[in-house]
């Protein structure tokens, strides 16, 4: 006779769920043991999930990106006033966003709930990029001493995971949201965040133009021991206030910051995608600097040009332009709304006659987005790409 069948294993009751978001925070650990028990269970991407629970999932990833976005945002104004520190607030609160998103990954990667195989792979090739240079930037800050720039190689890096890890939560959203308001202020949410990355390095700019204005004006904002720190390392105020090249912000501004808008508008498709998204981002920042400045750290000038070139990207997209024949007229519009900004002090140094090349830029970046929307490729990137049939998760 065969054997006797292994008795299958008992799985751990689940308790039950807290009955509103109350009492889930009042009771965070019966509200965790309640989230492991029902929701950690091994499963493959493309795993049924709720709509439901992708809204909760995804609030969870809004959360984490608002931490992020909070400490990065104080962490640049700090690091114009005081001596860098591994252990400063605005690093905890980033680090703090990080370690949610770290454990969204894991759950994702484990569970299978709301993403599919491509998503997956952004989150976990993104937040691995994070990860890797975080170690490096601290040993570059080590060994280099001050550098506070935005644009040294691993804060780069840094900048790029979060990028792809955000474009990964992007995807997975996106794919299996149901159509309706909710998809689309949680996609406008998270291609805020995007954009907000993508221009964090020009607030070096931002913030250098008016640190040095200061410092010559004899009423630095920087404390004494960063300005010595600065000087025992061979640099000159101007050099780690106002880094690069006056062409860099608005070739960024553009060429990366306007193109994030155009993707956005042209995967989201509401009719004032961009003005929205860039709209906010101004207002999240001087938010910040009123807070900011209350609290007796550097201001920062605003891009509010970036507003302008927003604006025409709507329009162009909507009336159906060629990529090729509107980024020229948005870069002229952009420009010349600059040179008043920068009439009234408020725009760190341009190079006007970058005008050409970023025109010249910016068309040859917008007319490939346009190929990809044309392509069989978008077609691909559109479709959930699931390991398995999808299967029922536990319903408590």
């Amino acid at each position: 006779m065969p054997p006797p069948a292994a008795p299958a294993p008992v799985r751990p009751a689940v308790p039950p769920a807290p009955g509103t978001l109350r009492a889930g925070i009042a009771h965070p650990i019966a509200t965790l043991r309640w989230l492991w028990l029902a929701y950690m269970t091994p499963g493959q991407p493309g795993r049924a999930t709720t709509q439901s629970e992708l809204r909760w999932i995804y609030t969870a990833w809004l959360g984490a990106f608002l931490l992020k976005m909070l400490g990065s945002s104080w962490d640049v104004s700090w690091h114009f006033r005081w001596l860098r520190d591994d252990l400063a607030p605005p690093h905890l609160l980033n680090s703090a966003g990080t370690v949610v998103v770290v454990a969204l990954v894991v759950f994702h990667s484990y569970s299978g709930y709301g993403v599919d195989r491509r998503a997956l792979r952004l989150m976990q090739w993104g937040i691995g990029a994070f990860l890797i240079a975080v170690p490096i930037d601290i040993l570059n800050h080590r060994i280099n001493g001050l550098d506070i720039t935005s644009w040294s190689p691993s804060h780069a890096l840094l900048y790029i995971g979060t990028a792809i890890m955000l474009a990964g939560a992007i995807r997975g959203w996106w794919l299996y949201a149901a159509p309706g308001r909710v998809r689309d202020l949680v996609a406008l949410g998270l291609w805020l965040f995007f954009v907000e990355n993508v221009l964090f390095p020009n607030q070096h700019q931002e913030y250098g133009v008016l640190s040095l204005e200061a410092y010559d004006a004899g009423r630095t904002t920087a404390e004494p021991q960063l300005l010595d720190f600065a000087a025992s390392q061979g640099q000159t105020p101007a050099m780690f206030m106002l880094p690069v090249p006056s062409w860099v912000h608005p070739a960024w501004l553009i060429c990366a910051g306007l193109l994030s808008l155009v993707l956005a508008r042209k995967i989201i498709g509401l009719r004032w995608t961009a003005t929205v998204i860039a709209a906010t981002y101004l207002a999240y920042r001087a938010v910040m600097w009123l807070l900011l400045v209350g609290m007796d750290f550097p201001p920062s000038v605003l891009p509010f040009v970036l507003l302008v070139g927003a604006v025409l990207v709507d329009v162009a997209v909507t009336r159906r332009v060629p990529g090729w024949l509107a980024a020229p007229v948005v870069v002229g519009a952009v420009y010349a709304v600059a040179v008043g900004q920068d009439a009234v002090g408020l725009l760190p140094p341009w190079n006007w006659w970058s005008v050409l090349p970023v025109a010249v830029g910016f068309a040859l970046l917008w007319a490939g987005v346009d190929a990809l929307d044309r392509s069989r490729w978008l077609v691909g990137w559109t479709t959930a790409e699931e390991a398995v049939a999808a299967e029922e998760p536990v319903r408590v």
